[in-house]
């Protein structure tokens, strides 16, 4: 039951999807780029994947709820720290991004465990090679009064797994050709 004064925590699918979207818009990042470096690193193995299934991919995955809860945080972490609201050491651990400071990887790992194991290693590509979005927000966060210390690891994770989901649902599409079967629904992949 909940209460008239109560405070809203708990989101659909479709509004969590709109927080998420605006919140990366707000730290430059579109649904476009991150869609590019799944294509990117899908294109490699599949020749005939389109930009619309990695737009889709990315979409599906901002709609889920450990995703929205992941950016959500990483994004205030990062304001956060670009305000100089932490104290102790953490403030400047976060806010220039320490190397040995694995806590930003470790929630890309998060979500792009989603997606298993091989959504883990995409996602080790792209935070190792800094691929497109994730290198600009890689950068940008190295200037004075910007911090992408866990927005450039949940972007990559994002990216990661829609990789990975595109791979699935190219392998699901052959598979169901190998049955005949024409349709079938890639809602749940």
């Amino acid at each position: 039951m909940v209460h008239k004064n109560a405070k809203k925590i708990i989101f659909t699918r479709q509004e969590m999807f709109d927080f998420n979207k605006k919140t990366l818009l707000n730290r430059g990042v579109t649904i476009e780029a991150i869609a590019e470096i799944s294509f990117q690193q899908q294109s490699k193995y599949t020749d005939d994947i389109s930009r619309d299934i990695c737009i889709e991919s990315v979409e599906k995955i901002l709609s889920l709820r450990d995703v929205f809860h992941h950016v959500q945080l990483a994004a205030e972490i990062d304001r956060l720290a670009e305000e100089g609201m932490f104290k102790g050491p953490i403030q400047d651990i976060i806010y220039e991004d320490l190397g040995l400071f694995g806590i930003d990887e470790t929630m890309g790992l998060d979500v792009s465990g989603l997606y298993g194991t091989i959504g883990q290693t995409n996602f080790g590509d792209i935070d190792v090679n800094k691929h497109g979005i994730v290198k600009r927000l890689n950068d940008a966060g190295k200037e004075d009064g910007i911090c992408h210390t866990f927005m450039d690891d949940i972007v990559g994770a994002i990216a990661a797994a829609a990789s990975t989901r595109v791979a699935q649902v190219m392998n699901e599409e052959i598979a169901h050709e190998d049955i005949g079967v024409k349709r079938f629904s890639i809602f749940d992949l």
